[in-house]
C-alpha cells in the first residue's frame, strides 16, 4: 500500500473530492495539503489589505495572516465534507508542521520536512488527514512546499498535485517528464511565472528526497 500526498488548489479543492476517493479506493493511504488563494485574496481585497506575492509566494502580514487562518478553515471545512466521514481537518501549525521565517514576506516560512505525529496516526488509522499549510509561529507557508515537506518527512511514495492547469509546459506545450536538473535550471533561468514557480519547485524538492511528484500531468523525478 503506498503513501501519497495529494495537494489541491484552492481553486480546485471542492471538485477535488472525488479524486481524493478514488485513490483512497485504489488502496493507498491518502494525505490532502489544500490552498486557499482566491479566497485569501479575496478577503484581503474585501478588507483593504494589499496584495502582493514574490516568486508566487504571498507577502502576509499580522492582520493578512488572520484572514489567510479564516480562508483556510472554510476551505477545510468544505473539503473534509466532501471527502466524508474518513477526512481528518488539521492545521499545521496545530500539528507541528516546522519552518524557517523568510522575514523579507513577512509572517511567511519555508516549509520544513516534517512527521507530525497527528498526521501518522491519521494515517495508520486510514483516515485521510486534510492539512491547511501553517506552520508554528504561526508562519504562512505555501502549500506546494508544505506538501513536499510533509511528503518527505512521512516518506511517501508520491506527491500529487492537482490542479487547474494541465502541468508544466514549455515553448507552450505541456511537457509529459521532467528531470530534476533541467527543472533547476528553468527555476534558476527566470523564464517562469506566477504559481507554477513554487509547484516546481516544491516537485524538485520531493525528487532530489526520493519522492516522485506529479504537476496535472508532468512528473519530476530524477
Amino acid at each position: 500500500m503506498s503513501t501519497l500526498v495529494v495537494k489541491v488548489g484552492g481553486a480546485v479543492a471542492a471538485d477535488s473530492a472525488s479524486a481524493i476517493l478514488d485513490l483512497v479506493a485504489n488502496s493507498h493511504k491518502v494525505c490532502v495539503v489544500h490552498g486557499a488563494g482566491p479566497q485569501i485574496s479575496l478577503e484581503m481585497e474585501r478588507a483593504g489589505i494589499p496584495i502582493e506575492f514574490v516568486d508566487g509566494r504571498r507577502v502576509t502580514t499580522p492582520e493578512g495572516l488572520e484572514l489567510v487562518r479564516a480562508s483556510f478553515r472554510r476551505v477545510n471545512a468544505a473539503l473534509c465534507d466532501a471527502i466524508g466521514e474518513q477526512a481528518v481537518g488539521l492545521f499545521g501549525d496545530e500539528i507541528g508542521l516546522q519552518a524557517q521565517r523568510v522575514p523579507a514576506l513577512g509572517l511567511v516560512g519555508n516549509a520544513l520536512p516534517s512527521r507530525p505525529a497527528a498526521l501518522v496516526e491519521a494515517l495508520a488509522a486510514d483516515r485521510v488527514p486534510v492539512v491547511a499549510p501553517l506552520a508554528e509561529g504561526p508562519l504562512n507557508v505555501n502549500a506546494d512546499e508544505a506538501a513536499a515537506a510533509l511528503a518527505l518527512g512521512i516518506d511517501a511514495d508520491e506527491l500529487l498535485f492537482l490542479t487547474d492547469v494541465d502541468g508544466l509546459m514549455i515553448n507552450g506545450h505541456v511537457v509529459d517528464s521532467i528531470g530534476v536538473d533541467a527543472a533547476s535550471e528553468l527555476l534558476d533561468g527566470g523564464t517562469l511565472h506566477g504559481g507554477i514557480i513554487p509547484k516546481l519547485g516544491a516537485a524538485v524538492t520531493a525528487a532530489r528526497g526520493g519522492v516522485t511528484a506529479t504537476i496535472g500531468r508532468t512528473a519530476v523525478a530524477r
